[in-house]
């Protein structure tokens, strides 16, 4: 896997300013091909540091979830469809998606226990306008794309001092951990609120059901 990351890395470097844009579209093919996001925003990291990758990777992403949601509601949308109906939590899922739009997305973006893949292409079947997806999508997603571009970043930096063609100072050391632990943090936080918040949204409907 990490040689892999590295040819990649070193594949769209060496297209210059094209770079980005193959980035983007790796990014696309990646989601719709239904390959975890993770790695690809990884490379962000690795390729363009934490805030230039933070740019590019969250758009990308964005972008991503978006033609998988418009395909769903299109052209695969027989295929989604009949996937959905063989899991009945999906089903509800996709209920509750209806009845809380953007609330909902946003948490179940912001929870990892809901595959970043598969929530692209369940979600196209509901009716939840495109303009609240997108951005409960943006919202919710990013901080976890944070998250992978800081660790890209900061383990592409690792691979370097540890083939020795530099050594870091003390402050970097400490920078490169210190800023790695606080996104971790901040991530699980983010985590355990939208898990909560996403029970309660959940319970609010089976009274409503009731």
């Amino acid at each position: 896997m990490n040689d892999w990351i590295i040819l990649t890395v070193d594949t769209i470097r060496g297209l210059g300013w094209v770079g980005p844009i193959a980035f983007v579209l790796l990014y696309v093919v990646t989601t719709v091909a239904l390959l975890p996001g993770s790695a690809i925003t990884l490379i962000a990291g690795f390729l363009y540091g934490p805030v230039y990758g933070l740019a590019l990777a969250s758009p990308a992403s964005v972008l991503a979830s978006t033609v998988a949601f418009l395909l769903a509601r299109s052209v695969l949308r027989d295929r989604v469809q009949h996937r959905i109906h063989e899991r009945p939590f999906l089903r509800k899922m996709n209920a509750a998606a209806e009845r809380s739009g953007f609330r909902l997305i946003m948490l179940l973006r912001l929870s990892p226990m809901f595959p970043f893949v598969i929530l692209n292409y369940s979600l196209g079947l509901t009716r939840v306008r495109l303009r609240d997806y997108v951005l409960a999508s943006f919202i919710g997603m990013f901080p976890a794309t944070a998250l992978y571009t800081y660790i890209g970043s900061v383990a592409y930096s690792i691979a370097e001092l540890l083939s020795g063609r530099r050594e870091a100072t003390t402050a970097e050391s400490f920078l490169y951990w210190f800023g790695l632990a606080a996104t971790v943090i901040v991530a699980v936080l983010l985590t355990r609120m939208g898990r909560r918040a996403l029970r309660e949204v959940t319970r609010e409907d089976q009274i409503k059901e009731a």
